[in-house]
């Protein structure tokens, strides 16, 4: 049989860690791939681990073939589909392959949309003696074609098992994040609040605190939220210390004619003080 391992396929999900991928070989060579490797032609779509272990150790397996796949963005559906169902998978990678999912289903939307609708010749119709047979109706979205969106935060989170908070979390660390802060978070190291907060800080700044570890990451985390409490108080101060007098929004004539006011009232203030010593007097 001639499997073909596309390198793009193989990497689209996130490879198993050392200690899951010794686990599984042993579990491989216990009980034998009791799961067949799921196959697009003769390219490998489901399987890539236990097809690569069952080939170091000349174990058998069986294979099957998914004929709903009409394109690459199909597999890719199905591959994510498959991993957000799995409970080894962390958070923060169902994250992402939700996130994955939302672009891909927009993409689709947004070429449908944009692709004029088929017109449909009354000759290529079959006939009836009454006439023309209408045309059937589009099929309804299978399983391999998601009729939901995704659009907003709420659904991804429920697509992935996750809060809309950290859904929103993921998508900082995946924008800003440097690789290194990226890595501490696949690995478990700190959580995805910690990763969203370290990932604000410049990525020089990132790539230190990683490198110092879960107690560093936790202090860098530590000294963004500060800086954000912080702020909101100084701009308190910042308007208790501001000039009473400000400008009036209404520009300059109307700057002008409130000064020129001003000093009217002073000279007939400076008057009635004139006027009241020389009573006194």
């Amino acid at each position: 049989m001639n499997i073909v391992v596309n390198e793009e396929l193989k990497a689209y999900i996130d490879p198993l860690t050392r200690d899951e991928h010794d686990a599984l070989e042993r579990s491989l060579l216990a009980e034998g791939c009791r799961d067949a490797l799921v196959l697009w032609g003769d390219v490998l779509v489901d399987g890539h681990n236990r097809y690569g272990i069952c080939q170091k150790h000349g174990l058998p397996f069986q294979t099957v073939q998914n004929t709903h796949f009409q394109s690459m963005e199909d597999v890719h559906l199905w591959m994510i589909d498959q991993h957000l169902g799995r409970r080894s998978v962390s958070d923060f990678q169902r994250g992402v392959l939700a996130l994955r999912k939302r672009e891909i289903v927009a993409a689709r939307k947004a070429r449908a949309a944009a692709t004029p609708p088929e017109t449909v010749d009354e000759a290529d119709l079959p006939w009836s003696s009454d006439g023309p047979v209408a045309a059937p109706p589009p099929p309804a979205p299978g399983p391999d074609q998601p009729s939901e969106t995704l659009s907003s935060r709420e659904a991804i989170a429920r697509a992935a098992r996750l809060s809309a908070s950290q859904v929103v979390a993921i998508e900082k660390i995946q924008k800003q994040a440097a690789p290194e802060l990226v890595a501490a978070v696949k690995s478990g190291t700190i959580s995805l609040a910690t990763a969203a907060n370290v990932a604000t800080l410049p990525a020089e700044e990132q790539v230190a605190a990683a490198k110092g570890g879960k107690d560093e990451l936790k202090q860098a985390a530590k000294r963004v939220r500060d800086a954000k409490q912080r702020k909101p108080r100084e701009d308190k101060e910042a308007e208790k210390d501001a000039p009473s007098q400000q400008a009036p929004a209404g520009g300059d004539d109307e700057v002008r004619a409130l000064r020129l006011r001003v000093a009217e009232l002073t000279a007939e203030n400076e008057a009635l003080r004139a006027e009241l010593a020389r009573l006194q007097a």
